[in-house]
């Protein structure tokens, strides 16, 4: 697969609060293109809406970031450009009634009417689908998706399909776009330890590839990423790197602070709901 061109991504004192309070504040980071950018921290922390604003899908109101040199919350709509979401459930969830194939194939539609250049439409039926499939094929062997090995081939069901293929089929689907970011939720939710261990090795490649990864975690991988934490590790001042990040590996006693906090916070559910009223505002902006 051909190198791509990722995007650097930065935020100073970046911050959303929404009707019931702060969904994520102070967050500050520096991570060069083609980073893995691992975000943890307690249930409820503002992890997905901290995802959701630094790919443009949501307007933060306070600080600034900057992804490829588009300032946030400025320039939504460039970000969004260069952006893809992989799996953000309640967001872009796949259809279960499809095949993988069926997926494929209505992804690959869509981009070819709505994600291609102008210039792509004057080439011929012929060399428009042979550029298809070649995106596809580069798409399918980042993300590590073999059709061949899956139970029924491409004509498995996407409801059929375990936690591990269904990422390995979201990342496909979003790096159809030539995205120069991409945002990846709940990387390790309900996984076993050795298919985490594959999860984070699928990111880590696609970001050595030349495309940033951008990924919610409840625990980062032991070393190779940018770490960005919310909630109480991050307010309470546990060690970090400059402007707020660590890299993974460093220490792993935060971590599982964060954890703890999360398990004694009797106020989860209101932070839970706080998040998923800052999505609706920002869906009427």
């Amino acid at each position: 697969m051909a190198h791509r061109r990722g995007a650097a991504v930065s935020a100073v004192d970046f911050g959303l609060t929404g009707p019931r309070g702060p969904v994520f504040d102070r967050v500050g980071f520096i991570a060069g293109a083609g980073s893995l950018i691992a975000v943890t921290g307690p249930s409820g922390s503002g992890r997905t809406c901290l995802l959701l604003a630094l790919t443009g899908r949501m307007k933060a109101g306070r600080g600034h970031a900057e992804v490829a040199g588009h300032p946030l919350p400025k320039r939504l709509a460039a970000v969004r450009r260069i952006t893809a979401l992989g799996p953000v459930p309640g967001v872009n969830d796949l259809d279960p009634a499809l095949t993988v194939t069926e997926q494929l194939r209505e992804r690959v539609l869509l981009q070819r009417r709505f994600g291609s250049p102008l210039r792509a439409l004057l080439r011929s039926r012929r060399e428009r689908a042979a550029a298809s499939r070649e995106r596809l094929e580069a798409a399918l062997d980042a993300a590590g998706l073999d059709l061949d090995a899956l139970p029924r081939g491409g004509r498995t069901a996407v409801r059929d399909l375990g936690r591990l293929e269904e990422l390995r089929l979201s990342m496909a689907l979003a790096l159809l776009g030539e995205p120069r970011l991409v945002a990846v939720d709940d990387v390790d939710l309900k996984l076993s330890e050795a298919e985490r261990a594959a999860a984070w090795e699928l990111l880590r490649a696609v970001a050595d590839g030349g495309t940033t990864v951008l990924a919610v975690c409840s625990e980062p991988p032991p070393e190779g990423a940018v770490v960005v934490r919310t909630g109480a590790a991050h307010r309470d001042g546990a060690p970090t790197g400059p402007d707020g990040t660590g890299r993974s590996g460093d220490t792993h006693e935060d971590a599982e602070a964060a954890d703890a906090d999360a398990d004694d916070n009797d106020n989860e559910d209101d932070e839970k709901e706080r998040a998923e009223d800052a999505l609706a505002e920002a869906s009427r902006a």
